[in-house]
């Protein structure tokens, strides 16, 4: 790897007492993560209900969710109601600076 692309290869972590190498990160557990995407999916639906009563409404319900679920609920509106999207987007070009 080093000579291919100027890098040193990853290493291996070590292996835990009881046998895995799972060091924690994400979890990535099917039932973790259908709940996370359903949690997503219904503040998607609410977001979409607050296009209607305009930009704050939508901002305000974004400052409340975690930056990874803000960026779930906006890719879930965008792919459920691109229309709509696309009119917040026309109303609130400055959308993004509210994911940070």
């Amino acid at each position: 790897m080093q000579s291919q692309y100027g890098i040193n290869p990853l290493s291996t972590p070590p292996i835990n007492e009881d046998g895995s190498n799972n060091r924690g990160g994400m979890d990535t557990e099917a039932e973790f993560s259908d709940s996370w995407w359903e949690r997503v999916k219904y503040y998607a639906q609410m977001v979409i209900e607050r296009v209607e009563h305009g930009v704050e409404s939508v901002k305000e319900l974004l400052s409340t969710l975690t930056i990874d679920e803000r960026y779930g609920v906006m890719l879930e509106f965008e792919d459920a109601y691109a229309d709509n999207f696309a009119r917040l987007v026309t109303d609130a070009p400055q959308w993004t600076e509210w994911m940070a």
